[in-house]
């Protein structure tokens, strides 16, 4: 089956689209992983900041604990992946001004 195609994950899409401010998001992303599971991506989001602002392997993993494994398995989508990371981020950061 086509990762796109999966009914679940297209469910799981519109649910985080459906989500109307910062409280309702962590009330779903509360019921829906565990609390590792919470850190681990907000620990990846972190690292793909950092990424982007340049920052070398070893003050990242200084200042987040990440592995270095997982600092390039940032790295390696931050650059070639499908552009989430730097979508993201960029909208992120116009929301702060």
């Amino acid at each position: 089956m086509d990762f796109h195609e999966n009914e679940g994950l297209r469910l799981l899409v519109k649910a985080l689209l459906s989500l109307e401010d910062e409280k309702e998001c962590i009330d779903f992303l509360e019921d829906v992983m565990t609390r590792k599971e919470m850190m681990d991506i907000s620990q990846r989001m972190l690292v793909a900041k950092m990424l982007s602002e340049q920052v070398v392997y070893n003050k990242i993993v200084e200042e987040t604990g990440a592995s270095t494994a997982t600092i390039s398995r940032v790295n390696r989508s931050y650059n070639y992946g499908s552009g989430g990371y730097e979508k993201i981020l960029k909208r992120v950061k116009e929301d702060r001004r």
